[in-house]
């Protein structure tokens, strides 16, 4: 694909020597609101990622002064005629797929927060693993201020994240607030000059990439999912037995080996049958 090519893709991917993938959302004409054409994309990239055992952790960004600023509402116009539709169809604006698909994912996705981040573009976001952001980006969840409610599963991540409180203030007002207001709720891990925002992400993607076996990041990651609706006891079953199947992996044999020879693990790539 030639650089004028690529250069209009909607969504653009990256797989970089050290097993990270990098999508980069890529209207920033739109500040890459979130729509039609830029959805589609950004699903098949990221089965794309999902698929390939060469890619260890995907890092999800975008291109210009917003990481994804919400929905792509288009003009008055269509809104008026949509609304007014007894067949809106809400898919049109958001995709095929809700928000959460990612949670699913086995392998870890780290969002990399280069500016505004609102609406959906905030659920999307939350729904990634690990989130870092630059100074002095915006964040706002805008729904009640445009006569919405609280969208594809915002209402149930945002409170595991922030608290509850946090979450009613933040849901309730839909007010903007800062990075370093998200670093101090914890909804960002850190916050770094917007310069120095991609290595400081992918130096964090990364170290998960060379150091932690892909089999135990999937194997946590559907836990942490799963145990959020379960009770200790059940949760601790299920790890228990968890926990003797990956004894059983080669995986195991090499985290062990390398820890007492004092050197990197040589993970094998996830297999398709480690959930």
């Amino acid at each position: 694909m030639g650089a004028v090519d690529r250069a209009a893709e909607p969504v653009l991917f990256d797989l970089r020597d050290s097993g990270v993938a990098v999508l980069t959302l890529n209207r920033p004409e739109r500040m890459n609101a979130w729509g039609g054409g830029l959805a589609h994309a950004f699903y098949r990239c990221i089965d794309r990622a999902e698929a390939d055992p060469a890619v260890r952790v995907i890092v999800l960004t975008g291109n210009g002064r917003a990481f994804c600023a919400g929905a792509d509402m288009g003009d008055l116009d269509t809104i008026g005629e949509a609304t007014e539709s007894s067949d809106t169809d809400v898919t049109q604006l958001v995709g095929e797929r809700h928000p959460h698909f990612v949670t699913e994912l086995r392998t870890p996705l780290i969002a990399a927060i280069n500016g505004a981040c609102a609406g959906i573009g905030l659920t999307q976001a939350l729904m990634c693993d690990v989130r870092f952001a630059a100074a002095g980006a915006k964040f706002t969840t805008a729904f009640a201020r445009r006569g919405l409610i609280a969208e594809y599963g915002i209402s149930w991540i945002l409170p595991r994240i922030v608290g509850w409180g946090a979450a009613q203030d933040l849901l309730l007002s839909g007010r903007t607030f800062s990075a370093e207001e998200a670093k101090a709720l914890g909804l960002v891990k850190d916050v770094v000059a917007a310069e120095h925002l991609m290595t400081h992400t992918l130096a964090y993607a990364e170290d998960l990439a060379r150091n932690c076996a892909p089999s135990s990041l999937a194997v946590i990651k559907s836990q942490l999912y799963r145990d959020a609706s379960r009770n200790l006891h059940d949760a601790s079953a299920d790890a228990e037995k968890l926990m003797h199947e990956s004894m059983l992996r080669p995986d195991f044999i090499e985290g062990i080996t390398a820890f007492f020879e004092k050197r990197p693990p040589n993970f094998p790539p996830l297999k398709e049958d480690t959930p």
